[in-house]
């Protein structure tokens, strides 16, 4: 009995406190106010901003076809060179060598075929003379043959070796600058082995890494925004030129936007800001709401919509599902379950309840 009791009081405790919660001091209703946004409809597109690193649209790594130890460098960074001005230089006496010696190779080879030639000539007329026989004459026309043969061989060998020599010799193909100097005087290098990076022309593009989820919304020509840290607040108009078919690693793509005018204080190298608008998929209209809206319990994303009900500055809520989109700086993107004049509650929302009468 004393058990019942002590339920019964406690009981009426907990009614007493609810009623208070409820009402207020003269007795009314409490009406809760809230705090709400009016949510509208947006163009249809979306904005992302991806960072990157600007070059030169012409880019050249150069390097030597030829092995050797680098005796001249007269390049820096920074410096401007002309077509055919001098990049670096080997070592060229072992391929000057190896020239000589194919030319000694030809000369000898020439000899050969002039004696194999007129040997032909002697045995055939002594043939024709029926003093030699078709073996002998069909010999020495194969050697004189032979001879030729080694001669042509001969000048593709002298031909290769210059060739060589002249590969010593790294020169600019283009008016451009040097952008770095990757290899020391007095160096070994392979053949290959990049020895300077050079930018060609004034055009400028910027590479970025774009995520798989929008790599498919991406294609050439599609415009582009871009910012440079170094120039504060100016903006430059630019378009997509080339859309990576590969992923770069991470799950991103590699994305080039070119700059569509040059400017003076833009430099390859400068960190860069890419700005794309893109088209939302689907013809449902998509709404930005702050992210201290939503609510989520095992029945999914839902928000609470404040709906007037006539009764002055008064109104009743109302729980709505929702589905979520994606998160931006702005708010998060509902993709459905709203619409264009919805009122949607924002602040103190764990502490309401649906249909609970509110003051907008």
């Amino acid at each position: 009995m004393n058990d019942l009791r002590t339920w019964v009081v406690a009981t009426v405790i907990v009614l007493g406190l609810t009623a208070c919660e409820e009402q207020s001091d003269s007795g009314e209703p409490l009406v809760r106010p809230v705090r709400y946004v009016t949510v509208s409809g947006e163009s249809g597109e979306r904005s992302r901003v991806f960072s990157g690193i600007s070059r030169s649209s012409q880019e050249s790594r150069l390097s030597f076809k030829v092995a050797g130890t680098v005796i001249e460098l007269p390049i820096q960074v920074g410096a401007e060179l002309s077509r055919g001005d001098l990049v670096a230089r080997l070592e060229a006496s072992q391929y000057q060598l190896q020239a000589q010696q194919a030319q000694a190779s030809l000369v000898q080879a020439q000899a050969n075929a002039t004696n194999a030639d007129a040997n032909y000539e002697r045995v055939k007329g002594l043939y024709e003379n029926t003093n030699a026989s078709r073996n002998d004459l069909d010999s020495a026309r194969a050697n004189a043959e032979s001879a030729k043969a080694q001669v042509r061989a001969a000048q593709k060998q002298l031909e290769l070796a210059r060739l060589n020599v002249s590969y010593t010799t790294l020169q600019a193909a283009a008016d451009c600058s040097i952008a770095s100097v990757d290899v020391e005087l007095n160096e070994n290098v392979n053949a290959g082995t990049q020895v300077a990076l050079v930018n060609c022309g004034q055009e400028l593009e910027v590479a970025i890494a774009v995520p798989e989820s929008l790599i498919g919304d991406v294609n050439e020509g599609m415009p582009a925004e871009i910012s440079f840290n170094a120039l504060g607040q100016q903006r430059f108009s630019g378009a997509v030129t080339e859309v990576g078919v590969a992923s770069s690693g991470g799950a991103t793509f590699p994305v080039t936007v070119s700059l569509n005018e040059p400017h003076a204080e833009l430099r390859s190298g400068m960190a860069a800001e890419v700005s794309f608008s893109f088209t939302r998929s689907g013809s449902g209209a998509v709404y930005l709401i702050p992210v201290s809206a939503v609510l989520n319990d095992p029945d999914g994303s839902f928000v609470y919509i404040a709906i007037p009900d006539g009764n002055g500055n008064e109104g009743v809520l109302q729980r709505r599902a929702v589905t979520l989109g994606e998160l931006t700086e702005h708010g998060i993107e509902i993709a459905a379950g709203l619409e264009a004049g919805d009122r949607v509650v924002t602040a103190g929302v764990s502490l309401i309840r649906n249909g609970q009468r509110v003051r907008l």
